[in-house]
C-alpha cells in the first residue's frame, strides 16, 4: 500500500480526488496513526456539498465521529488509481529481484523509479509528473 508521506505529498502536488465506493483514506491524526477506512456506501459515505465533500460514518459504534470534511482526509489511492492518472506518461513496469522499476515518459526523455512496493514506484512516478508540470 502506499506510504502516509507519498499520499500526502501527492495530494500537495495537486491529485485531485472524486471519492468512490473501494477508495482507501486515512485521517492524518496522532490517534488514528495506521487506520485506513474505506469508503462503502454501507458505512462510509461521501456527501457532496457546495463547500466540499464530508465523509460520513454510519453506524460506527467504536469511536464517536460522525463526519469530517474530505479536506481533512488523505486518499490512499491504488495501485490501478495511480497507474490510470500516469496516462500516456506510462511506458512500462518491471519486476528485477525484490522491486519495482517503472519507466515513464516525461519531457521527451524516459525517467526510470525503483522501490519494493507497486503502489510506491506509481506514486513515485506521478509526483514525478505532477511536479514537472507545477
Amino acid at each position: 500500500m502506499i506510504t502516509r508521506q507519498l499520499a500526502m505529498e501527492l495530494r500537495d502536488a495537486g491529485l485531485g480526488w472524486t471519492p468512490a465506493n473501494g477508495d482507501r483514506f486515512m485521517i492524518p491524526k496522532p490517534d488514528l496513526e495506521g487506520e485506513v477506512f474505506i469508503v462503502s456506501d454501507m458505512t462510509i459515505e461521501v456527501d457532496q456539498r457546495v463547500v466540499g465533500g464530508l465523509v460520513k460514518f454510519n453506524g460506527t459504534t467504536e469511536w464517536a465521529l460522525d463526519s469530517i470534511a474530505q479536506g481533512d482526509v488523505v486518499w490512499l489511492p491504488r495501485e490501478d488509481q495511480l497507474r490510470h492518472a500516469l496516462g500516456e506518461t506510462f511506458l512500462s513496469l518491471t519486476r528485477v529481484y525484490d522491486s519495482w522499476v517503472l519507466t515513464l515518459e516525461a519531457d521527451d526523455a524516459e525517467v526510470r523509479l525503483i522501490d519494493n512496493d507497486v503502489e510506491c514506484v506509481y506514486a513515485k512516478g506521478l509526483l514525478s509528473i505532477l511536479s514537472s508540470v507545477s
